[in-house]
Parts: structure tokens; C-alpha cells; sequence
């Protein structure tokens, strides 16, 4: 919102030595968020003045038209005589009052003007455009043409308003009323401690049977309009200076004279407000919800089609405007055509409604058709305002345009009371922490323009203008801003001394040092995504990872699911940056998906005052849904990169499972890893991986490389692998206690075995079946080779070659020994897998 200072003293008697820094710093510790402050004609330099064109002699030979034109400039320029000016534009005439800029001033950006021979003629000056006085878009493009009765010679800084100050406010979602110069106006005179002359304070005629017919059918998404009719405008009639500079002051551009005060009001007052041309509106206007399928062309000349929940304002023939966004084409304001006479509007019906905030915000959205109108409806809008606003633009118009304001008023309400809070007068200091009293908070409250009532309990009456105001903390929050936030005490919590970090924090930073270690980058990744992601994935239709929690107000309609893998965010930025020429690739992420509960409850509103108990923290975590730690790797091109060491080798399946031990190693988890088939894993080099949880198996994650047809639909790199798993299930299994290694001084004993199996046996279950035959002299077992050749093994079948280590703590084995070992555990690999000892 941008606030001209000029403006604002018309309501806020500031001192005259107040300027916009000073206005900055008060509202900043009131608690609006004041970006900056522009000067404008800072640097503007006179002589700056109205001249009239006197001749104008176009010049030929040149590569685009151009004048030399005489103006009279009065005694501005010390003589009296004509001013010579060579001009390229081409808007006006002889008798034009047009801005000259004299030799010797300065225009904004630090344009000096001098006297210069251009063309084969001397410029003494130059005839101005909005933009290079910095005054923004008039519309015209080219020279500023002022009205005819505008004395020449007059000073033009101070006729145009060149020289002010703008605060530019960040206006939060919250503070609509803020949208406004009375709503700016009375933060400021808070501020400041003096008393507001308010806008809004009109004489306005009641409701009668004469005013035109409005018909309401949707009270709940219009619960005001007020309707007011102004005849006879003259369609020659065109907007003041003064009001389009502070049209072009706070952003925006003049346009007509019935749509210049329209808007004018709309910044003053925070009321948005339509004037329709009376001769183009058929019959009653009405209020309704849209029906499907309709169709209506807006003010921008875009046809749009309606939804059933779009609020509508219709007539006779159907929907004219969508409501609090934007009107339509059909009755728009016709601007004078000297070319036909009588051509123009000259009556007008002027609306001020007062329109459901989620009905605008969602017609907005869904038409991606922002507005200024729908930006104040959005955040909230005064519905007290509108008949004062509908009678200051009737007023503005009378005045400004000739017309005549009709005797009828129509205004439509629905019932509503005002709202009131029940709070405790002591409530704001137990927020804050700090002593205000009750008198403090009483007199704080009815500066923002409550009723408060009571002792030491307080009954406060919220003004129409604040529907941000819902609650005792919403009160306390306006005590605390307007007596400073600034002013509260800085308050560290103690922690008990000597926790340090949680033994599940500890667990991922040893993960995540581990990945890193292991050549593995940390992507960070937003937890949204599309219901669309689980199609491109591959999953079932009944999976429980297709069962997500949905945001009621997601950052992106796209994105309105929170994540239940950590796959979908990594591999897009395995995309992005294969994209992006970084072809070798390895990827990790620690972070928690979301999972609904099957029955969902209503998260309790927590205590400000005090700390939360632990009922209230397991009452809100009950509310919240499952959060399981994940952790996830992507791998894509190079695992070993080339060079004169050796050929380098890609990235594939036995690397994602590697990564999979990695984690459970440091979790002190023995991962179970056998084949297995999910989503978007390629069946056929896709592990499934397990641990054992109170004596029964259960799947953690997966592992491998995935599917051709995901990395397809993904657009990743070819044969890319991935790994996920449970972290929090690796935890609770786990045993994080370090344990140190047993070092034996007596030899080891190597024993290789070589077993055929069919193809389709699990190298897993052979060296579970031979781990368990060998007994306690096994120190460990290692499969160092796999062979399949049809003609010496046989077709189907395959031969795994496995290193055996032999060795006992009190002795030294003998040949026997570990000989009798391995035969004991080739005997049982044999029994259970059908294994043969290869010869």
C-alpha cells in the first residue's frame, strides 16, 4: 500500500517537521512492516512551468516527425517572449496548456536542461511527458496536456504535486483495513497520540422504495449492498489534476472521471466500489452463486467461464461482474468520443457491497484474476463503510462531473451483531510478561476503536473495520504492538544443564557424517507433492503411500499433499541437476514423512500464558499424523570415476544396497536383504530390506535400481538407483552402544566352498544356511563370486563361491576342525537350499 504524506495530513494533524522517516519509524513500532519511503522530486530543480503552444512547424527530412514549436511561458523566462522547442510528440495542438521545463532546472534522475542546437534548430527547454517528471503512467503515453483554464505561467511543481513522500507499507493478510489512507491514517494518529478526522464520517440518507432494485438470493456471501444512482454526467467531464496524482501517488493509473473516484474512494476509504452505466444495465441487479457452465466477458476483455461457487452480479440478461474481483464488459463505463456527439455515459449506478472474503480469495484464485478490489475483500473489509463511501463518491461525482445524485438509496443487509471477546483484564500482561494494567489495556483497546466494558473482566466490542480481531489474543497482541514491542523483556529459556543432544539426534548425524563419508550429497527438499507423483511411481492402487494428508491452504494447488516417500523430491533434483550438466551423481536425505491416522481429530488451541502441559502437547500430537524418520539415496553415472587408475565404474543396484548397510551399521541394525518387487524398482534388481522387530519380520525399505519405465516418465538418467528406509524402525531395533572388537592372537583358519544352486535361490538364504551350520568358530563369511555357465552347471542353475574365516578365542584351530565346520555347514546350506558342492 503505497500512502503519499501529503494525503495523510489531511486526516492527522503531523507536525510540520515530521517527515516520511520519522512517520516510518512510528508506524514500524506499531507494528506496520513500512519497506521504504520514496521522495519524489527529490532531485527536481525549477524552472518548471504551464505554457501554452503558440505555432507549431514540422520539421521534414528527418527519420521520425518532429516540431519546433513557440510557447508561450508567460514571464517565466525573464522576457516575456515566446520559448523555442523542438518536440518529437505528437498529442497536442495549438492552444494546448502544456509543462515546460526551463534552461537551467533539473529533471528527476539528474537530467540537467540546457539550451542545445538539435534538428538544425535551439531548444530552449523541453515540453514534458508524465514519465520524465516521474510522475508514473497517465495513460497518454506522450505530453502532459493540461485543462484550459490552467494559467500559463504557473509554477507546474506545485500544480502537479511533484514534490511529496511515499511510504510503501508491507500490509500483512491480517490487516485489511490497512489497505486504505484512513486505515493508514488512523494507525498513524495512534501513533502519534492525536485525534483522526475520519473519512468516513458522512452525512448518508437512509434505505427507501425509490433507490434502484437489488436482489440478494446469497446473504451469506453479500451481506450489504448499497445501491445509489447519479444522473446527468457530462461527458466531457475529466478527471482534476489532484486526483490523478494521487491516483498515480499510490500506484495507480487515471483512466475516466466515474472510474478515477471509484478508485479514489476505494484507497481512501478501503471500500472497493463499481459504477455500472445505468443505460447498459437490463432490469433488477442480483446477487447469486453462478451456475455452471456460464459464461461472462471481464473488464481485462477476457471471456471466462464460471464456476458454481463464483459469487456473480447479474441482471436480466445474467452474470454483469464477478463479485469483489472484477466487472463486466457490458456495462462498462463508455469514455467520450468528441467524433459523436452525445457519445459517453452520463448516468451511472454505484455499488458498494460487502462480499464473503473465502468467496472472493477462491474466485480470484481459481480465475488467477487479482484485483485491488478482491486484495481488500481478501484481508477483510470495513461492511460499516460502504453507504459512506457509496455517498462520497455520489458527492465527488456531483461535484466533479455536473450530475445529480437521485433521491433513491437502496441498501440491502443482512442481519448480523457486532462481535464481542470475554477476556481477562490482566490477559495481555500474561502474555507478554510485563505489567500493563488494567487502564493501559483499556485505553489501548478503544484506540483501535473497541468498546470495552467491565472491570476485571473486560466485554470488548471489535470495530466493523477489524474482522481480525476474533479472540483474547488477537486483544492482547494490540496492547502489546501499540505499547511497543521494543519495550518487551528478552527472556532466555534455561535448559537443564548437561542433556546435549537426544540419542536419536546423535543417530542421524552419524548417518548423515557416514553418507557424506561414503560420497553421498545432502539434498533438502520441500515435503509437497502432487497425487500425480504416485501414478509416475508406479504404485498400486491400494497402497498406503497413495494415503496422504492434504494442506487446506497449499503453497501450490499442483502441490497439495504432504509426502509419504522421500523419493518424489529427490529424484526431481536428480533431474534438475542431470539437467544441468552434473552427470554423476549420489544423493541422500534425512526427513520425515506424513501419514494420516485413521481418525482424524481437531488439534487443540495450546496456552500462550504458560507452558503447555504434557496432556496439551499429547493432545496436539494426537491431532498431528504420523511422522516417520526416512532416509533415502539416488544414485545416477559414475560411481568410480575413470582416469589413469582404471576404466571407473557406473553407479547400479549393489550400490544402492551398500547404501541401505551403511545405514543400518550405524544404527546398530541387522538388515535383512533378500529379492523383492515394489513400485518403482525394477523387478529383477529390486532387494527388499528387513529387520526383526519383537521376534517378527518386517519390511523397512528397499532398495535397487528402478524401473525403465519410472525413469522414463521422470525423465532421469538411465538405469538411476534409489534406497529408502525407515529410519525410526532402524532405531528401535537397533543397539547404538559401541562395542569394541574382539582381537584374537591365535591364527585364522580360511576354508572356500563353492555350492550350486538353482538360479532362483537367494544368495541370502545360502549364507543364513551356512552362517548358522558353522557354529560359533564362523568369524565371518563373505560371497566373493557368482557363476553361471549352462554347459558345465546345467541350465537354471548357478554357483556361489564363499570365503569362510575360522577362529577360536582359546586355541588354535586345527585342520579338523574347521574342515568338520564347513562340512557342517555345507550339510545344512544343503538341506535347506538344495545346494550341491561343486567339483
Amino acid at each position: 500500500m503505497r500512502v503519499p504524506l501529503s494525503w495523510l495530513r489531511e486526516y492527522v494533524d503531523l507536525p510540520a517537521t515530521e517527515t516520511g522517516r520519522d512517520v516510518q519509524a512510528k508506524l514500524i513500532s506499531a507494528g506496520l512492516e513500512v519497506e521504504t519511503v520514496e521522495h519524489l522530486g527529490a532531485d527536481l530543480k525549477g524552472p518548471l512551468v504551464v505554457g501554452q503552444v503558440l505555432t507549431i512547424e514540422e520539421l521534414e527530412g528527418f527519420k521520425k516527425p518532429i516540431r519546433f514549436c513557440t510557447v508561450d511561458v508567460g514571464r517565466a523566462n525573464g522576457t516575456g517572449e515566446p520559448q523555442e522547442i523542438v518536440c518529437g510528440a505528437r498529442n497536442f495542438s495549438v492552444g494546448d496548456k502544456v509543462v515546460v521545463v526551463l534552461p537551467g532546472a533539473t529533471l528527476p534522475g539528474g537530467f540537467s536542461i540546457s539550451a542545445r542546437k538539435t534538428y538544425g534548430k535551439t531548444s530552449h527547454g523541453m515540453i514534458c511527458s508524465s514519465d520524465e517528471l516521474g510522475m508514473g503512467d497517465d495513460g497518454t503515453h506522450g505530453i502532459i496536456v493540461l485543462p484550459p483554464e490552467t494559467e500559463v505561467g504557473k509554477d507546474a511543481v506545485e500544480l502537479l504535486e511533484l514534490v511529496d513522500e511515499v511510504l510503501d507499507i508491507a500490509v500483512t493478510a491480517n490487516r485489511g483495513d490497512c489497505l486504505s489512507i484512513r486505515g493508514v491514517a488512523r494507525e498513524t494518529a495512534i501513533a502519534y497520540g492525536l485525534p483522526l478526522r475520519d473519512p468516513a464520517l458522512l452525512d448518508v440518507p437512509g434505505p427507501n422504495a425509490y433507490g434502484y432494485p437489488v436482489k440478494v438470493s446469497d446473504p451469506a456471501g453479500c451481506d450489504r449492498f448499497t445501491a445509489r444512482t447519479v444522473t446527468g454526467l457530462s461527458p466531457e467531464a475529466r478527471s482534476p489534476i489532484w486526483l490523478q496524482r494521487r491516483l498515480q501517488k499510490v500506484g495507480m493509473r487515471p483512466i475516466s472521471l466515474a472510474v478515477d473516484v471509484t478508485n479514489y474512494v476505494m484507497m481512501e476509504l478501503g471500500q472497493p466500489l463499481h459504477a455500472y452505466d445505468r443505460g447498459q444495465v437490463q432490469g433488477t441487479i442480483g446477487v447469486r452463486r453462478a451456475q455452471e457452465g456460464e459464461k461472462i466477458v471481464t473488464l481485462d476483455g477476457v471471456e471466462r467461464k464460471l464456476h458454481a461457487e463464483d459469487l456473480v452480479i447479474t441482471d436480466d440478461r445474467g452474470p454483469i461482474g464477478l463479485a469483489g474481483v472484477m466487472g463486466g464488459a457490458d456495462t462498462e463505463i463508455a469514455d467520450h468520443d468528441p467524433s459523436e456527439e452525445g457519445a459517453g455515459t452520463t448516468d451511472v449506478i454505484i455499488e458498494a457491497a460487502h462480499f464473503d472474503q473465502m468467496a472472493v480469495a477462491r474466485t480470484a484464485r481459481r480465475h488467477k484474476l487479482s484485483s485491488e478490489a478482491s486484495r481488500r475483500f481478501e484481508r477483510g473489509v470495513d461492511p460499516q463503510a460502504a453507504s459512506a463511501a457509496a455517498q462520497r463518491t455520489v458527492d465527488l461525482l456531483v461535484l466533479l462531473a455536473g450530475g445529480t445524485a437521485e433521491a433513491g438509496v437502496t441498501e440491502v443487509i443482512a442481519p448480523s451483531a457486532p462481535h464481542t471477546i470475554t477476556v481477562a483484564a490482566d490477559h495481555p500482561d500474561r502474555v507478554a510478561g510485563v505489567t500493563y494494567g488494567r487502564e493501559t489495556v483499556v485505553r489501548r483497546l478503544q484506540e483501535v476503536g473497541c468498546d470495552v466494558y467491565g472491570q476485571d473482566e473486560l466485554i470488548v466490542t471489535v470495530p466493523s473495520w477489524r474482522p481480525d480481531l476474533t479472540d483474547p489474543n488477537d486483544l492482547a497482541e494490540e496492547v502489546i504492538r501499540l505499547e511497543g514491542y521494543e519495550n518487551l523483556p528478552s527472556t532466555l529459556p534455561r535448559p537443564p544443564a548437561g542433556r546435549g543432544l537426544t540419542g536419536r539426534q546423535r543417530l542421524h548425524r552419524r548417518i548423515g557424517r557416514a553418507l557424506a563419508g561414503a560420497g553421498y550429497v545432502e539434498a533438502l527438499n520441500y515435503p509437497f507433492v502432487s497425487e500425480q507423483v504416485f501414478d509416475q511411481l508406479g504404485l498400486e492402487a491400494d497402497d498406503p503411500a497413495r494415503r496422504v494428508v492434504k494442506l487446506v491452504n497449499p503453497l501450490s494447488d499442483e502441490e497439495p499433499a504432504l509426502r509419504t516417500s522421500l523419493l518424489p523430491g529427490l529424484l526431481a533434483a536428480l533431474r534438475r541437476n542431470d539437467g544441468r550438466g552434473s552427470h554423476d551423481l549420489a544423493l541422500f536425505e534425512t526427513g520425515l514423512v506424513f501419514q494420516p491416522r485413521d481418525a482424524a481429530r481437531a488439534a487443540a488451541n495450546l496456552p500462550v500464558d504458560r507452558r503447555p502441559s504434557p496432556d496439551d502437547i499429547a493432545a496436539l500430537n494426537a491431532a498431528l499424523p504420523d511422522q516417520p524418520r526416512h532416509v533415502a539415496v539416488v544414485l545416477a553415472g559414475a560411481r568410480e570415476q575413470a582416469g589413469w587408475w582404471g576404466k571407473g565404474r557406473p553407479a547400479d543396484w549393489a550400490d544402492a544396497v551398500e547404501a541401505a548397510r551403511t545405514v543400518a551399521r550405524e544404527a546398530g541394525a541387522e538388515l535383512g536383504i533378500r529379492k523383492g518387487q515394489y513400485g518403482p524398482w525394477h523387478p529383477g534388481r529390486c532387494a527388499e530390506l528387513t529387520v526383526t522387530v519383537d521376534g517378527a519380520e518386517r519390511v523397512v525399505g528397499h532398495a535397487g535400481e528402478l524401473h525403465p519405465r519410472v525413469v522414463k516418465t521422470l525423465g532421469l538418467p538411465a538405469r538411476a538407483c534409489a534406497t529408502e528406509l525407515d529410519l525410526d524402525v532402524l532405531e528401535r531395533v537397533g543397539d547404538t552402544v559401541p562395542q569394541a572388537p574382539s582381537i584374537s592372537t591365535f591364527p585364522v583358519a580360511t576354508q572356500d566352498v563353492a555350492l550350486v544352486v538353482d538360479a532362483y535361490v537367494p544368495a541370502s538364504d545360502v549364507e543364513a544356511a551356512l552362517r548358522e551350520g558353522a557354529g560359533e568358530l564362523l568369524e565371518s563369511i563373505r560371497l566373493f563370486d557368482v557363476y553361471e555357465n549352462a554347459e558345465q552347471l546345467g541350465e537354471g542353475r548357478k554357483s556361489l563361491a564363499y570365503a569362510l574365516r575360522f577362529r577360536a578365542d582359546d586355541r588354535t584351530l586345527t585342520v579338523d576342525e574347521a574342515s568338520a565346520a564347513r562340512e557342517a555347514a555345507v550339510a545344512l546350506a544343503t538341506d535347506r537350499t538344495g545346494a550341491v558342492l561343486r567339483g
